[in-house]
């Protein structure tokens, strides 16, 4: 389970956004966004953006 600021993360980073990018949306720092990514993908069981991305999609299409 994602925590929310974890959701918002991957839902930025299924837009194409940078860490920095990500940071600066979310009003963080790059660190934080960059824990907050490492978190998100090792619950997800993914290694990669792509694959997180994907992943984020496929779980939000089939979610009520």
């Amino acid at each position: 389970m994602l925590t929310e600021r974890e959701s918002q993360v991957i839902q930025l980073i299924a837009e194409g956004l940078g860490n920095k990018e990500i940071a600066d949306r979310l009003d963080i720092s790059v660190h934080t966004a960059k824990f907050h990514i490492r978190n998100t993908f090792k619950k997800m069981g993914v290694t990669t953006r792509t694959k997180a991305a994907v992943e984020f999609i496929r779980i939000r299409s089939v979610a009520p």
